[in-house]
Formats: structure tokens, C-alpha cells, sequence
């Protein structure tokens, strides 16, 4: 269920003024996902479960070009980013997603100067990535305006990302982006939506082959990783199967995340360096930067990510 991409562009957002709301106003906009005052969220992805949140005030809809874009705000999450009917990062918890994704891949390259990231257009990726002092460049590419477009009027604790000097927004197809861009990048960040539909492309191995020709040597990729070990081992197998084809380091890891199915999601994190060991961070912060940039990440937590469950490791072949 995860959410960002090439095409529709995803997850995100979290503040650091967050309180919950009180309010019980709701607006005149109505949505089919919201019935008596509760959002809830249900998918063919993660069947006999959904998540339900209750809702103050609808914020915002739209129809973009690509895809159903709901904003509300909830009780007890913040703002409320939703694609197609599926959550895609609230205040409260965006944070956790944000920062292992690209954190993971920036600490496992030693000296990461251009980054690219596909989709990510709430700008939280940004946010996380120009923390890294050693970036000079770091390109945002997005299919959905309208998701910048809002995420910068709803979400500013994601979007403050787009106001750093050394980002700059490119609106179009990450797939043809990438096609016209080789040995470019240090680390690219795919911010992707469910694998289904049209972004199923993004989990397959020509996509990630276009990846690996956009890296420089030694270049790191992290990729939403398929979901969740609760409900989706198959298609993460089948992910890591496609990575290790192509790359010479596919490692999964996950993160803890309270709104997506599960309350988890994971990520591929590959590099094009076969002695590159993506487990251990081969840069990072001191403790006391880690507390004043990061939420969720740490070193520990870097390399606890990578740890699985026994059911997980068998299935994965860990």
C-alpha cells in the first residue's frame, strides 16, 4: 500500500508542530471513503482488514490527471494525505517512512553528491535528503503536479524540502526521465505507489535495470520494498529475485509505520558495489545530530532494519 511514484507521487507527510485536533467540523466536501465521520481505507492488497481514521474536516479533493486526491484532517494523525482511496502518509507518522528510505541509502554510500528521487512529490524525501551536507544536487521527479502542487499547501513540514537551494523539480515520467540520464546519479530514491496497476512496472527488473544505468560506480538505490511481511512475502520474494538479478547488493529492511497495512512497510536497499556491505552504514551522524535531524533513524536502527523474523528470513532466503 505504499505510495509515491513515478506516476501518482506518495508518501509523506509529518510535522514537527503536530498536535492533535479536537474540532469536530466537518466540511461541506464529501468523499465515497468517508461515511460517518471516519475515513477508511480497504484494498484487494491487504484483504480482511482495513484502517479507519476519524475525520475533523475534509480539506481538499480533486481529481488530477492521474489519480483521486483526498486531504482531511483527522482527530488524532494530523493531516491526512490520501491517493486513489489509499493513505498515503499522515503527520503523525510520515516521519518513520521519510527517513529510513532515504537514509538507508545515503549512509551506504560513502560520499553521495547528485541524488535523484522518483516521485516523492510531497517533498518529504527532499527534506530528508538535503540534510546530508555532502549533497550538491538533488532532482525530484513526479508525474502528478498536483500533488506538489497541494502537498505544499497541506503538508508544509514535508515540502519544506522544495524550498532548499540545491533542489529543483522536474514534472514528468520517471521511467523516460531515467531513460535520458546515465551514469548520473550517487543515490536514486524510488518513492513508488502499490505494486499494482500502473506502477506494477516499478517492481519489475526492467525498471531496475534503467536504475542501474542511471548510477554512477558504486551507486545505492532504495525502493519501496512491496508492502509488508505480513501480507505480501511473495511479492517481496519475487522484488528481491528481480534486484539480485541486476544488482550485486539487494538487501531488504522495513520500517514500523502505524497507518500503513499492518503497521509496516519495507524497502530494497541495492547497491552497484559487491563488497558494499548496505547493513552497516559506512557514514553517520553523531548521537547528538542523529537526535536534532532524525525522528525515527539512527545508526542502530540502520542496521536493525535489515534484521527478520525467522518466517521472513526463510522466505526470503536471508
Amino acid at each position: 500500500m505504499l505510495r509515491s511514484s513515478l506516476l501518482p507521487s506518495l508518501r509523506l507527510s509529518r510535522s514537527l508542530f503536530y498536535r492533535p485536533f479536537t474540532s469536530s467540523i466537518m466540511s461541506e466536501i464529501t468523499h465515497p471513503t468517508i461515511q460517518d465521520g471516519w475515513f477508511s481505507e480497504k484494498s484487494g492488497m491487504w484483504p480482511g482488514q482495513a484502517m479507519s481514521l476519524k475525520v475533523n474536516q475534509i480539506l481538499h479533493h480533486e481529481k488530477s490527471k492521474y489519480q483521486d486526491v483526498l486531504i482531511f484532517e483527522s482527530s488524532d494523525y494530523g493531516t491526512v494525505l490520501v491517493l486513489d482511496n489509499v493513505i498515503q502518509c499522515t503527520e503523525r507518522d510520515e516521519f518513520s517512512y521519510q527517513e529510513m528510505i532515504t537514509h538507508l541509502a545515503l549512509n551506504s554510500h560513502p560520499n553521495p553528491k547528485k541524488v535523484l528521487v522518483i516521485g516523492g512529490g510531497d517533498g518529504g524525501v527532499l527534506r530528508e535528503v538535503v540534510k546530508h551536507a555532502s549533497v550538491e544536487e538533488a532532482i525530484l521527479c513526479d508525474i502528478d503536479e498536483a500533488v506538489i502542487r497541494l502537498s505544499k499547501k497541506y503538508l508544509p513540514g514535508m515540502s519544506v524540502g522544495f524550498q532548499h537551494p540545491n533542489a529543483t523539480t522536474h514534472v514528468g515520467d520517471g521511467f523516460e526521465f531515467l531513460k535520458t540520464h546515465k551514469n548520473e546519479f550517487d543515490v536514486i530514491i524510488t518513492d513508488s505507489s502499490d505494486p499494482e496497476g500502473p506502477a506494477e512496472t516499478l517492481f519489475q527488473k526492467p525498471y531496475f535495470e534503467l536504475l542501474n544505468d542511471a548510477l554512477r560506480e558504486g551507486g545505492v538505490i532504495t525502493t519501496q520494498g512491496s508492502e509488508n511481511q505480513w501480507l505480501h512475502l511473495s511479492l517481496i520474494a519475487d522484488l528481491k529475485k528481480s534486484c539480485k538479478e541486476v544488482f550485486p547488493v539487494a538487501e531488504y529492511a522495513y520500517t514500523t509505520i502505524p497507518t500503513y497495512p499492518s503497521g509496516q512497510i519495507g524497502f530494497m536497499v541495492c547497491c552497484k558495489d559487491a563488497n558494499r556491505n548496505v547493513k552497516e552504514p559506512v557514514r553517520s551522524w553523531t548521537r547528538e545530530e542523529e537526535e536534532k535531524l532524525c525522528r525515527y533513524y539512527n545508526q542502530d536502527i540502520h542496521r536493525a532494519s535489515f534484521v527478520l523474523p525467522n518466517f521472513a528470513r526463510k522466505a526470503l532466503g536471508n
